[in-house]
């Protein structure tokens, strides 16, 4: 049974929720309040008071009384990956899209490890998610049984908590606790690992009972005293999108995003200086390098962003705010530091800009690319969908060189439409979490731009896309490389080609493999562009399109990435023209 009907217009827009956590007081059991029932029915139950309505869920013998469980539920429905690192990237894109924690479950063994990435993902992005293992069964834990892994040691390190049930009667309490702490604080990842014996057994679930400003005022005279202030959001500020923005048109002050923080603030308004960072904007890093206060909101200072940690912001007075307050000081050390949510602590400031000289590195130095007669350039191909879809789509990306152009050429307007793997870098992220978007926004278009190495590590998902009957669109920037390698290999290590050609070796001259098979086995609609001339009739047949479609733009293997500040390098270092092979 298909989730919805596929929508057909161009332009449908991706609507905004807002982040809440809705736990069902009003959930009508099946069963009598005294009536036993298997351990894997209680945690359906757990799921479904927490106000749960999809899970991502692969079957398999330690998971599979869970799935027999949820065939007997009429409020969770589960929409099958087609392998389990599909599955926690959909949870994760259902999360990112709509602010509420994403479910996944997989079976023990390998597969609570294919979760492995998606939970580490999830743990660094500060994505809410519940992960539930099945393990095998109590007694033989510790036995190396068959499909037996320490999934709870695994993913110590890379989840917020985790869990082993040793107790049926811990059920509710555990799934209770878990969507609290995913979704609480700083949001991130929680894993309940359930033994088979448990899912299996029978009790009566134990239901838990009902859970019964002087820093502002420094912060606004370091911004009266400031000449050349900079606002620096992040990933924490997107369940403060209006917030920010407000301050933001009330003060003038210039607002340039991390690659987490896109949406946050509207990319093309006036105040915007984009994404700053190693592929960030030549005059959002000039801000930065030559601003005398540094308003940093949800933010973790990472290495992509700072370079040389101690050349960046050099001149400024630092203000770091967030939630999690390990994040405070551990890379870069502010001169005031509160530990809250961003939301409330930017409503009380005011100021005016500094703008002359941001208005001249503007001009001075706008994103541009080059072009090659009649091949397409990889920057149009998203310019362009931006403009036929006024910038209203949701877009998830894999991780290389398409996720840096959909960074830069895709301008976002609202928190939650921009979906990417920022800190840990997931290929294979995009196409799965396209589907969970879509799951999360019925009536959305959402666009999978994505690159031909990274499409390749789950093309499997294409499978749940059409199953599913999902509308989503994969627009596929193919140059036949790991483009990202192939930039540094030209520009460190003297364009030496090393495993970074992904086609076929004897036959250069062919698109190897022909993506568009994929898409026939799949039963998905599909063309292949070769010319800038015939892209723009492309896309609008993409969009037009009901349901899914995969549209395979042939780009040259050439195009760099600019403008790139080098790996521990300073504004100073920025290289904005250029590809390493040739001296301009």
């Amino acid at each position: 049974m298909p989730l919805r009907k596929p929508s057909s217009t161009m332009a449908a827009t991706a609507k905004e929720v807002t982040p809440t956590i809705s736990p069902s007081s009003d959930l009508v059991s099946r069963y009598a309040p005294e009536e036993s029932r298997k351990g894997a029915d209680i945690i359906v139950e757990a799921l479904e008071r927490e106000g749960v309505k999809h899970v991502f869920a692969y079957p398999g013998e330690a998971s599979v009384e869970i799935h027999q469980a949820l065939t007997r539920s009429n409020v969770i429905r589960n929409v099958l990956p087609r392998h389990e690192q599909g599955g926690v990237f959909a949870a994760e894109g259902y999360a990112r899209s709509s602010g509420l924690p994403g479910v996944c479950i997989a079976t023990s063994g390998p597969g609570a490890t294919n979760l492995v990435s998606g939970l580490a993902d999830a743990m660094i992005d500060s994505i809410p998610l519940v992960a539930i293992t099945g393990q095998v069964p109590r007694r033989m834990i510790g036995t190396d049984a068959f499909q037996e892994t320490p999934i709870v040691e695994v993913t110590r390190s890379i989840t917020k908590h985790n869990y082993l049930v040793l107790d049926i009667d811990d059920i509710p309490r555990i799934v209770s606790e878990a969507f609290f702490l995913a979704t609480s604080g700083r949001p991130g990842p929680v894993l309940i690992d359930v033994p088979k014996d448990i899912q299996e057994q029978l009790a009566a679930p134990k239901l838990p009972k009902e859970p019964s400003e002087a820093h502002l005022e420094q912060i606004v005279r370091l911004i009266f005293e400031s000449k050349k202030p900079v606002l620096y959001v992040g990933g924490g500020c997107l369940n403060s999108g209006e917030e920010l923005k407000r301050f933001a048109e009330l003060t003038g002050i210039p607002v340039t995003c991390t690659l987490m923080g896109l949406g946050s603030f509207p990319t093309s308004d006036p105040l915007s200086l984009q994404m700053l960072g190693m592929y960030g904007t030549v005059y959002a890093n000039y801000a930065v390098d030559k601003s005398d206060l540094l308003l940093s909101f949800g933010v973790r200072f990472d290495d992509h962003v700072t370079g040389k940690l101690e050349a960046f912001a050099s001149r400024a007075k630092i203000v770091h705010i967030d939630v999690d307050s390990a994040e405070i000081g551990k890379n870069k050390q502010p001169h005031v530091s509160v530990h809250s949510d961003s939301k409330g602590a930017k409503l009380e400031l005011d100021y005016t800009a500094w703008w002359e000289e941001l208005i001249e590195q503007k001009v001075k130095y706008p994103l541009t690319y080059k072009t090659f007669g009649e091949a397409i350039p990889p920057q149009y191909a998203v310019q362009l969908l931006y403009e036929l879809t006024d910038g209203n789509v949701i877009i998830s990306t894999g991780v290389g060189q398409h996720q840096m152009w959909a960074a830069q050429f895709y301008k976002y307007k609202r928190p939650r439409q921009w979906l990417t793997s920022g800190g840990f870098g997931a290929m294979g992220f995009g196409l799965p979490a396209a589907i969970g978007a879509a799951v999360a926004n019925p009536g959305a278009v959402v666009v999978d731009i994505d690159g031909d190495g990274s499409f390749m590590m789950n093309v499997q998902e294409l499978a749940t896309i059409r199953v599913e009957n999902l509308p989503i669109k994969i627009l596929l920037l193919n140059n036949q490389h790991l483009g990202m390698v192939v930039q540094w290999e030209d520009r460190f290590c003297k364009a030496n080609r090393a495993d970074s050609y992904l086609g076929n070796p004897s036959n250069k001259s062919e698109v190897f493999p022909n993506m568009l098979k994929f898409a026939e086995a799949c039963e998905i609609p599909a063309a292949r562009i070769t010319k800038k001339e015939d892209l723009r009739e492309a896309i609008c047949k993409m969009l037009e399109t009901s349901g899914p479609y995969f549209l395979d733009v042939i780009i040259p293997h050439q195009e760099h990435v600019l403008p790139i500040i080098p790996t521990g390098g300073t504004f100073k270092d920025v290289i904005t023209e250029g590809d390493g092979r040739t001296k301009y």
